[in-house]
């Protein structure tokens, strides 16, 4: 059974890797029907799990009046293939250690959660409450145990609540399934800590529109 998964992923890496080529050679950043259609329902199949997108109306016109003749349907690298392709070309050969690592947590993410992370560590530099240290490393790190088909990070209590972040971040911009099922499985969750109210003292009179506050004895002229 592993062995049949293995193979399965290995083949969409392989279509995802076809796709981007034929982006690259196209010079408009899209695979058009002609050079995918042996591969249409895998093509569909991948769009339909987030790997893919899809032309739309108006990019389908524009590919048509470039390519000169009708295109039906056109596909590029949705951003989690592309970051499936970058971790998959970059991520470190050797096998992560069997056992577990003192006070740390093992923490397990579906592709779409790994998505989310890697983009998050692309843009830590930027990034103005910054990622718990040693987090980028864990995430680039991560190692995909085909038993439970999820990706595996051994993190500490900081860097779970900075994954935490990460996922409360992706759910305020689109996607909630990924916070969602981070705090089913650790029962952690992000939320804002809410700005002070500074209270205004009592001795300081609260103004109406219009109104402006009169100089203190030693500051009038």
């Amino acid at each position: 059974m592993e062995g049949t998964h293995m193979a399965g992923e290995a083949r969409v890496l392989d279509l995802l890797e076809a796709v981007q080529a034929h982006q690259r050679d196209a010079g408009h950043g899209w695979a058009a029907d002609a050079v995918l259609l042996p591969v249409k329902r895998r093509v569909l199949n991948l769009a339909d799990r987030g790997l893919l997108e899809l032309a739309d109306r108006e990019e389908r016109a524009a590919l048509s009046a470039w390519e000169g003749r009708p295109v039906r349907w056109a596909a590029r690298l949705a951003p989690p293939g592309h970051d499936l392709l970058l971790y998959h070309r970059n991520r470190p050969r050797q096998t992560a250690p069997a056992g577990t690592e003192s006070g740390r947590q093992r923490v397990e993410l579906c592709l779409s959660q790994m998505a989310a992370l890697l983009q998050a560590v692309s843009l830590a530099d930027q990034l103005q409450q910054p990622l718990t240290d040693g987090l980028a490393d864990r995430v680039r790190a991560a190692r995909c145990d085909h038993l439970v088909k999820r990706w595996v990070l051994r993190l500490t209590s900081d860097q779970v609540d900075c994954v935490a972040y990460i996922f409360w971040l992706h759910k305020m911009t689109g996607s909630a399934s990924e916070a969602n099922r981070f705090t089913r499985d650790t029962g952690i969750t992000y939320e804002p800590t809410p700005a002070p109210r500074t209270a205004v003292p009592q001795s300081v009179p609260i103004l109406h529109r219009g109104q402006t506050a009169a100089a203190p004895p030693g500051c009038r002229g």
